[in-house]
């Protein structure tokens, strides 16, 4: 009897210690760890974002969610980013437009140049594209957290740019891999030269590039104009970025979580827009005290961009900017274009 006694005390301790052990891995698999790539330099506002970001998302889960970030570009450039979070190596990331033609097509409407000159416009053509640029990226296994802009994109270079042909000259910094930017430039005369993001201090210093489309705060934090120190004063284009999650991922939380993260993202990211969309003016002011030339372009210079753009416009289509994203945003302009006219 007492032996039975004693086996039954030992089966209800054996058992208790394989319901801890139950539990707490219950526990722990609720714990996710939201591995996110950027190139964004550790010490930048972008980067804060970020830290922030999974601070926030750390509370409101009551440390369910955890954001561990990769910063300056070392998981890769954006591409890379795109391709290892779709292979599960990472689970989302903080991309530019670049990055973000990788993930929605519609996301290649931003790289029409000159067309974006005041920030009414950036609202209005990402307002009327929302439905195409947060329904298509789900489509494609992302989930887009929120969409800003950090500021206008401007051309830099060693020498003065100020004309077209100016431009032609020198030898372009293209993102790597992406292609259609290199055929489209260098069917429209230009010098394109693709280059990781790492190496553009060394392209720079070795003269295998002497201008760059950049936005100021990237410039500034990058030491860029140390080299390419002239800036032509004319908005290229507005830098949208946009904060990813692998869709696999997304859906493992649980939906008041969800709502949660994406209410924190997207008030965070409107908080950060709001203080940087003339942070570019703030740069340039900076890396003017150190040297760098800003160059006005005349209104003769101007025509000479617009003819330009006016003459490639059709070879955008289907190359730099995809088919549908074109024909989309061509409508977007007519509309845009009665409003700005009113």
């Amino acid at each position: 009897m007492r032996s039975i006694f004693i086996n039954i005390l030992k089966y209800r301790y054996i058992l208790s210690i394989l319901t801890a052990f139950v539990l707490t891995e219950n526990i722990q698999a609720k714990k996710i760890i939201i591995k996110m790539a950027t190139l964004a330099p550790e010490g930048t506002e972008w980067h804060g974002l970020l830290v922030e970001l999974g601070q926030e998302w750390k509370n409101a889960t009551n440390g369910d969610v955890r954001l561990r970030i990769y910063p300056g570009g070392v998981v890769g450039d954006e591409r890379d980013m795109v391709r290892k979070i779709r292979i599960g190596q990472i689970h989302g990331a903080a991309l530019t437009t670049e990055g973000m033609t990788e993930v929605n097509q519609y996301f290649t409407a931003f790289n029409y140049p000159l067309l974006f000159q005041d920030y009414d416009d950036v609202d209005y053509v990402r307002s009327e594209l929302s439905t195409e640029l947060y329904g298509e990226s789900e489509k494609n296994g992302f989930k887009l957290l929120t969409m800003i802009d950090i500021g206008w994109v401007y051309w830099f270079s060693t020498d003065p740019v100020y004309t077209p042909n100016d431009l032609k000259k020198t030898k372009i910094w293209t993102w790597a891999g992406d292609y259609k930017a290199v055929k489209l430039y260098e069917e429209n005369g230009f010098q394109p030269v693709p280059l990781t993001t790492l190496d553009i201090l060394t392209g720079l210093q070795t003269g295998m590039i002497n201008s760059l489309g950049l936005n100021p705060l990237y410039a500034l934090s990058q030491q860029v104009f140390g080299i390419a120190d002239n800036m032509l004063n004319m908005k290229w284009g507005n830098l949208t970025a946009a904060i990813v999650v692998d869709i696999r991922t997304w859906n493992k939380l649980k939906p008041n979580y969800q709502d949660a993260m994406m209410k924190i993202t997207k008030d965070i990211g409107k908080r950060f827009q709001d203080k940087n969309r003339y942070g570019s003016d703030n740069a340039v002011d900076a890396m003017k005290e150190y040297g760098l030339k800003v160059n006005t372009p005349s209104n003769e210079h101007l025509k000479e961009w617009n003819g330009l753009i006016d003459q490639m416009d059709k070879s955008f289509r289907g190359s730099f900017i995809t088919i549908n994203a074109f024909d989309r945003l061509k409508e977007i302009k007519k509309t845009m274009d009665v409003k700005n006219a009113e």
